[in-house]
């Protein structure tokens, strides 16, 4: 096979393949430009954190609540009311600051009030469960792990952690639809997570080859016109 027939035939395959993709990486891009990246990541969702000082009188001792020493204590408001979450030797705790009581593992009714304390939002809670495996959409992060479901457009849900009470996600049908499509255009379609994944590397060189194909037949082009116009010349002469 002559090099511009192979040329103009591995440019012809190359670039369908690449148009496949293109198209992909397009419509998820447009998709990630439109919805700005604050509605995905579902700040909305969360009250502003208090920025209120917390009275440390009448408060126990933090020290006093694991003899065998804690790695962090952290003063936090929970529901309106102070709590230490501490990460110590078993795991992360939470007790109630004003009389060391253990609260965590938390509750259905204690989650339920967590999560309605911090969501942003004007609807009710329409479904809580207590998940003993983490769902894909939170992946990496421990499980058991409490998710509440509350109502309005696009499904916001809270994740609370049962062992300290703190938000470990927020989710909603824009993120869930973002994250769609940010496998595509990654094209990581496990993880959804390595922008150097083999696929995408494949398809970048096959981007590049078939824009050398392209470029190498339009010189071609260029010289068959010339060679062309030049033959009636020499034959009148």
């Amino acid at each position: 096979m002559r090099l511009p027939a192979l040329a103009r035939t591995s440019h012809k395959w190359l670039a369908l393949i690449v148009a496949v993709q293109a198209v992909f990486w397009t419509l998820s891009g447009l998709y990630m430009t439109a919805v700005h990246i604050d509605i995905i990541h579902g700040d909305h969702l969360v009250r502003p954190a208090s920025t209120a000082p917390i009275a440390l009188n009448g408060l126990v001792e933090p020290t006093s609540l694991l003899p065998g020493g804690a790695y962090l204590v952290k003063l936090d408001r929970q529901v309106g009311a102070p709590v230490y979450v501490v990460d110590g030797v078993p795991g992360k705790m939470l007790f109630d600051a004003r009389n060391g009581e253990l609260l965590s593992p938390l509750d259905e009714a204690a989650a339920r009030d967590r999560a309605i304390s911090l969501y942003a939002g004007q609807g009710g809670v329409t479904k809580i469960e207590l998940l003993d495996e983490v769902p894909g959409e939170i992946r990496g992060r421990p499980a058991p792990i409490w998710r509440v479901q509350f109502e309005g457009m696009w499904k916001p849900t809270l994740y609370i952690s049962p062992q300290s009470g703190e938000l470990v996600a927020k989710r909603h049908d824009l993120w869930r639809i973002f994250d769609f499509v940010w496998m595509f255009h990654i094209m990581d379609y496990e993880e959804r997570e390595d922008v150097n994944n083999i696929l995408l590397r494949v398809a970048t060189w096959m981007a590049v080859a078939t824009s050398a194909t392209g470029a190498w037949l339009l010189l071609y082009s260029f010289r068959r016109r010339r060679r062309v116009r030049k033959a009636p010349a020499k034959a009148a002469a």
